[in-house]
């Protein structure tokens, strides 16, 4: 018989706790999406009526969290990363020395991210694109943002959905992927690849952001690199964590940054 591909199970508590956990974070982005979206929403001729479209899409992402956090925690197991905090929770194991060992560096991080960004957007980015694109600029400006409590509901899709996306799925992958041209010797990725890993889905990780830009603004190539840029630095710190102590500390790293851009800066 053959050896199978991914014969390491999963811990189906944790795929569901995350699963649901996505799909509230998806139906909580929404008034932060649709206030920055209106103005392109407003010139679309839809087929069908919106509050049904809102209906499909959250049903299609929901689907679409549901393979991605059954295939992220079956590669994140063969790599040797995973959710350390919510296996012990369902395992009924105390969390909380876990959760002290990374509590204050996943929150400096998350800070230190988001200084980071409003530093390079506010002193690089935006005087060089308010000379590109003139007053279209402002509408990436970090100082424009829809009210607080959006950014609060839309901070949940940032630490849940795309860390389980990003991380979970998309990082994982590519360490897996890695692990078959550099590995260590009980089979896992080193620490190379693992970097390479995370330093790949940093990237996508901005280039997705990409569409939602283009509803704003012309998209130049200044445009692309400040997206990119802005969204890898936050992304390369919440990987490390990741790698480092598990998925629970980058979920926690970047509600944190999201907390601070989105709703610091909306007050």
């Amino acid at each position: 018989m053959g050896t199978p591909i991914m014969r390491t199970s999963i811990n189906w508590r944790v795929f569901f706790i995350l699963w649901i956990a996505s799909v509230v974070a998806i139906i909580a982005i929404f008034p932060y999406a649709l206030e920055l979206q209106s103005g392109a929403l407003e010139q679309l001729d839809l087929p069908i009526p919106f509050p049904i479209l809102i209906v499909i899409q959250i049903i299609q992402n929901g689907l679409l969290f549901a393979v991605c956090t059954f295939l992220g925690l079956l590669l994140a197991k063969r790599i040797g990363l995973g959710t350390p905090i919510l296996d012990s929770i369902t395992r009924g194991e105390s969390a909380l020395n876990k959760v002290r060992a990374f509590l204050p560096l996943s929150i400096g991080f998350g800070i230190l991210a988001s200084l980071l960004i409003i530093g390079l957007d506010s002193y690089i980015f935006q005087p060089a694109l308010i000379q590109e694109l003139g007053e279209k600029a402002n509408a990436l400006s970090l100082t424009v943002q829809p009210a607080a409590w959006k950014g609060f509901l839309a901070s949940f899709y940032g630490g849940i959905a795309e860390e389980i996306f990003l991380r979970l799925f998309v990082m994982s992958l590519l360490a897996w992927l890695g692990s078959f041209i550099n590995k260590t010797k009980d089979g896992k990725p080193t620490n190379i690849i693992f970097w390479i890993a995370n330093i790949l889905a940093a990237i996508l990780f901005g280039f997705g952001h990409l569409p939602a830009v283009s509803l704003l603004t012309p998209i130049t190539t200044l445009v692309i690199i400040r997206t990119v840029l802005l969204n890898a630095i936050g992304g390369i710190m919440f990987g490390w964590l990741y790698q480092k102590h598990g998925l629970e500390s980058a979920m926690i790293a970047h509600f944190s940054a999201d907390i601070v851009l989105h709703v610091l800066m909306a007050l």
